[in-house]
């Protein structure tokens, strides 16, 4: 019997998931470990394009900034599919739980995955 194969969308999603995963602790090293050394985020903000990050260092240095500045954020997956080397997310961000600044936003990454890593993080949100 042989061994059962992943497809390339299965590692995809799953190095979505291992992404997501990564930052709901805050672990911005492994978040960072998920991504190529020529990765691309696109945040949301400011609207309407956002910010674009490119490459590890100024990503890193993002991420870095923004959990200092956010220590309770966290992303609940409503749903993922993909097709081909793109992953869609769906999901809702929420930060400051039980406390006066507390809120939520919902919104969609699309994500570029090339040889089990994230090239690309593009961000979109809902309000």
């Amino acid at each position: 019997m042989s061994p059962v194969r992943m497809s390339k969308l299965e590692a995809a999603m799953r190095t979505v998931l291992a992404f997501n995963d990564a930052f709901n602790r805050h672990d911005v090293a492994g978040m960072m470990a998920l991504m190529t050394e020529d990765c691309l985020f696109e945040n949301t903000s400011p609207a309407p394009d956002g910010t674009v990050y490119a490459g590890r260092v100024a990503v890193t240095a993002f991420w870095d900034s923004f959990f200092q500045a956010a220590p309770q954020a966290r992303i609940d997956i409503e749903e993922i599919f993909g097709m081909g080397k793109r992953c869609v997310m769906r999901w809702k961000y929420s930060w400051g739980h039980g406390n006066a600044a507390a809120g939520y936003v919902r919104g969609v990454d699309v994500f570029r995955v090339t040889g089990g890593l994230i090239r690309e993080k593009l961000s979109y949100v809902k309000g």
